[in-house]
């Protein structure tokens, strides 16, 4: 039985590219769910530290449970999380470590805003990867750091995949086309793209693509047009994403605690971090 268009899709933005834009909360045992490590009436801090630490590693999806990755991070774990971290008297800030090479574009966008709009201030530590739809929920950070090494950006959208209609016909397979609807089969793997049909998804790609530029210009606070120009799905090394303003400053947790500081008109060392233990997703 053939899986359903909007799934393989969901999958080729996913899997693929990291496309537009993993964290803790969520282990799958025997199909159900087990919410979580945090929850609106669970304290992350003892009183010993005072900043949250919050990963976001893996693949951006919608929710558990589909797809073979081993890890994922959704946006209603980042709710939780952050529900919890700002309803915690003792926390008065939070770092974000990045290690994703993006997922789904509405994922993606849901947990950026929810991290731009948060009551406390976010600082955002980009490990190997922050790109596509990574990158996106990176930039929401008040600050965002990166060693020269890290992959950061990779601004556009991917819906590319594998076209099989040769094959099966070398293979002797016949693709039996039942529908209502013209484009209802777009997109299927068995049938080759009518040009109506690529001219439809190229637009839609476009649209996203521009959405994604006005997400970046509006949390980097940089000119629209400018980012347009770095918007051509490539990505590139920490130290030249500090040359054209995709992050803050290059650095590891030394400048993340000096930035907090700054934040919190304290001393570096007045910042304690409440850390997390991996791996924190297992499916």
């Amino acid at each position: 039985m053939n899986r359903p268009l909007w799934k393989d899709l969901v999958l080729l933005v996913a899997k693929s590219v990291a496309t537009i834009v993993t964290v803790v909360l969520v282990i799958i045992i025997g199909g159900s769910t087990l919410v979580a490590l945090f929850d609106s009436e669970t304290a992350i801090s003892d009183g010993s530290c005072n900043v949250a630490v919050l990963p976001i590693e893996g693949t951006i999806l919608p929710f558990t449970g589909f797809g073979e990755f081993d890890l994922i991070v959704t946006p209603d774990m980042i709710n939780a999380f952050m529900q919890t971290a700002e309803n915690d008297e003792n926390i008065e800030a939070v770092l974000i470590e990045i290690n994703s090479p993006g997922g789904t574009p509405v994922a993606s966008h849901r947990i950026s805003e929810r991290l731009h709009d948060s009551t406390l201030p976010v600082v955002g530590l980009i490990g190997d990867i922050g790109a596509s739809g990574g990158y996106m929920i990176a930039a929401a950070a008040d600050f965002l750091i990166a060693s020269p090494m890290s992959d950061i950006g990779s601004i556009g959208v991917n819906m590319s995949y594998v076209e099989n209609s040769k094959q099966n016909e070398d293979e002797g397979l016949t693709y039996v086309q039942l529908k209502t609807g013209q484009f209802k089969d777009m997109g299927s793997p068995d049938k080759p793209l009518t040009d109506e049909e690529r001219e439809l998804l190229q637009n839609d790609l476009n649209i996203i693509h521009d959405e994604f530029i006005d997400i970046v210009a509006e949390y980097r606070e940089l000119d629209r047009g400018y980012v347009s120009t770095l918007a051509d799905g490539a990505s590139m090394p920490g130290r030249r994403a500090l040359e054209v303003d995709l992050i803050d400053a290059l650095g590891d947790r030394t400048q993340a605690k000096a930035a907090l500081a700054g934040f919190l008109e304290t001393t570096p060392e007045n910042i304690s971090f409440c850390e997390y233990e991996a791996p924190l997703l297992q499916i």
